[in-house]
């Protein structure tokens, strides 16, 4: 895994924080300009998309909360680092647009939708402005946020929707589907504030609202149940799986490797705990000098791995077998994520 730079041996995320601070730029002008013309226009679509842009601003601070102190330093009481910090609040950030966004925004169609006596949109042209203002604003978040998961599929050798699915770092991933579900609202919005002013019904706003909800509450599912597998202690990717399976069974001196087992720590951090059988005739220097060797080997080849311990132990027949049936399980995980594109 490719660090972007080091300062004090410490990774840097400037492209990651690049991304979070335009959106947050970006959400704050649009939530304002949005509250406002929703409330002179009376059209509950805009306001629905202003708690939504609220939303996104909340979780743009708790983004660049998590990329402050998931980069310090381990210490005692967190031996592995922190860098779990950034899946916390990333979950956080899920549950931001879940509450502020989804529910208010379906609140507001349910309201539109069982009172539209009372909502009748005014000031078209104000919504129509702050809207076409907004799909600007939101696609150039989008676009920045694009580049910078672009940049991080090339350097781990994948597409981007592998990317996306498959790559541990969350926050530039979340702010990529805030805004990807940004400029999905705006288009509902101007949807439903057009046929509203075609028709003059007001239930297609009310729609409208409804349908930012349903998507907002779509995707912080989606972004809360990821962060959730990570905090609970997710496995790395297994096309890394297989090239640490790979290094150490291609090692001198290791017969076989009967268990691995690996946790992802953060985004450019994993621990990588492997049982190992040795060939027969190594005294106890030769056993350190191997285990030294494969520590060493597996951090220049696999730097993702900084926490890396082998236990040497004698393997039986049975497993030997599991440990086959496990690399075979492995490889099939392997092209089928291959299969789909990664």
């Amino acid at each position: 895994m490719t660090k972007d730079a080091e300062h004090d041996g410490v990774p840097a995320d400037g492209g990651t924080r690049g991304a979070v601070v335009v959106a947050l730029a970006a959400n704050l002008v649009i939530a304002l300009a949005k509250v406002a013309g929703g409330l002179v226009a009376a059209s509950p679509a805009l306001l629905a998309e202003a708690a939504h842009s609220v939303a996104d601003s909340l979780n743009e601070v708790f983004l660049l909360a998590s990329l402050r102190r998931s980069r310090r330093r381990p210490d005692a009481r967190h031996p592995f680092g922190y860098g779990k910090e950034r899946f916390f609040w990333s979950m956080l950030a899920a549950v931001g647009i879940f509450v502020t966004g989804g529910c208010f925004s379906f609140y507001q169609g349910l309201h539109t939708l069982l009172h539209p006596e009372g909502e009748e949109t005014g000031g078209y042209l104000v919504v129509y402005l702050v809207l076409l203002v907004s799909l600007l604003a939101e696609g150039g978040s989008l676009l920045k946020a694009t580049l910078e998961i672009r940049g991080q599929a090339r350097r781990a050798g994948r597409g981007l929707a592998a990317q996306l699915r498959h790559g541990s770092d969350p926050t530039v991933r979340t702010v990529f589907a805030e805004d990807a579900a940004a400029v999905l609202g705006v288009l509902l919005a101007l949807a439903g504030a057009g046929l509203h002013q075609l028709t003059g019904r007001p239930v297609w706003e009310a729609a409208a609202a409804l349908a930012i909800g349903v998507l907002l509450m779509y995707v912080a599912h989606r972004l809360g149940r990821d962060a959730k597998d990570r905090l609970i202690g997710e496995a790395v990717d297994p096309a890394a799986q297989q090239r640490a399976l790979d290094l150490l069974a291609a090692q001198p001196g290791i017969d076989t490797v009967t268990r691995l087992l690996t946790m992802q720590l953060g985004p450019d951090s994993a621990l990588l705990a492997a049982r190992v059988d040795l060939v027969d005739g190594l005294d106890s220097a030769g056993v350190e000098e191997l285990c030294v060797a494969a520590k060493q080997r597996l951090r220049t080849e696999l730097p993702e791995f900084d926490q890396v311990f082998l236990d040497i132990t004698a393997a039986d027949a049975q497993e030997r077998h599991r440990a086959a049936a496990r690399r075979r399980h492995l490889r099939e995980a392997v092209d089928r994520q291959r299969a789909a594109g990664a």
